[in-house]
């Protein structure tokens, strides 16, 4: 095997850098694109880019089953995951704390890998479970308010679960049938049934309303080129070089690094109780990240 190269050894920080910025996209988005029209316009562009890239290299293409695939592990990890997300952050959900209650998808994914592909749960897990749901409440309770819809309510936080939940299915999912395809003609298909998912939600709900200012520009060329395309593929790349542990290994930070970036950006801040319920979710992936 070829010795991975020396940019690998800060890839995994770059990437979880790179992650926490799409919550700040998802911030600035608001208010000048719906957000299911938003990531209706963001997936065909970066499946679009994705074709030209597998067509350049000339890529194997997927026969029709993993191509399936490839667009369920899609519809998941991108369309079922984003989707909940922007709609909770377009009504008031600070983006902060929605990175941190996505920021629980590892716990999820451990206990969905045991269910799904036999995966060992260890009492570790358990107790970082028990740990991340204290952290949560902590970060979500000094602001919960029962309003139907704007701010941190029932609903946007359960569609933030819901999201964290969708991108570990993908996750299990993309492990257990759709590994092995090439980079970008794979990558093509995800986007392709990430595409039908958002799409079909802002058909039914959203008005693709799209006001063209600077901040949307903005929002979707950098969620295009930087997410869509280049956090992906250093993630994909991580993975063909077997370094993602050293990425499990940092993603419990994405909280702080997108909090800390909706402060200076946005202003957005967390009282002492929220801080310590981030500390304590942030504990709670470590627990179940780290090695035995």
């Amino acid at each position: 095997m070829k010795p991975a190269p020396s940019w690998i050894a800060f890839a995994p920080a770059l990437f979880v850098v790179l992650w926490a910025t799409g919550f700040v996209v998802a911030r600035l988005s608001a208010g000048h694109v719906e957000p299911l029209t938003f990531l209706s316009i963001r997936f065909p562009i970066a499946g679009a880019l994705f074709v030209v890239i597998a067509l350049y290299q000339r890529a194997i293409w997927p026969d029709r089953t993993h191509a399936f695939h490839a667009a369920v592990a899609g519809a998941l990890l991108h369309g079922g995951y984003l989707g909940p997300i922007y709609w909770a952050v377009a009504h008031g959900m600070p983006a902060g704390v929605s990175a941190l209650i996505v920021g629980l998808q590892p716990l999820m994914t451990a206990f969905l890998a045991a269910a799904i592909v036999g995966e060992r749960i260890t009492a570790r897990h358990w107790f970082g479970l028990v740990v991340g749901i204290l952290g949560v409440g902590l970060v979500v309770w000094p602001k919960l308010t029962l309003d139907t819809v704007q701010g941190i309510t029932p609903l946007t936080t359960a569609l933030c679960i819901f999201g964290a939940l969708s991108v570990s299915l993908g996750t299990v999912y993309q492990k257990r049938f759709a590994t092995g395809l090439h980079l970008a003609s794979g990558g093509v298909w995800q986007y392709a049934g990430a595409s039908i998912v958002v799409f079909i939600g802002a058909a039914l709900g959203e008005n693709f309303g799209f006001d063209g200012s600077f901040e949307a520009w903005l929002a979707l060329g950098w969620s295009v080129i930087v997410l869509s395309l280049a956090a992906i593929t250093l993630l994909m790349l991580l993975i063909r070089h077997g370094d993602v542990a050293r990425v499990s290994g940092l993603i419990y930070l994405v909280p702080a690094v997108a909090a800390l970036s909706t402060y200076v950006v946005f202003g957005e801040t967390l009282v002492p109780l929220q801080i310590l319920g981030m500390a304590v979710c942030a504990g709670a992936v470590f627990i179940v990240t780290r090695k035995a």
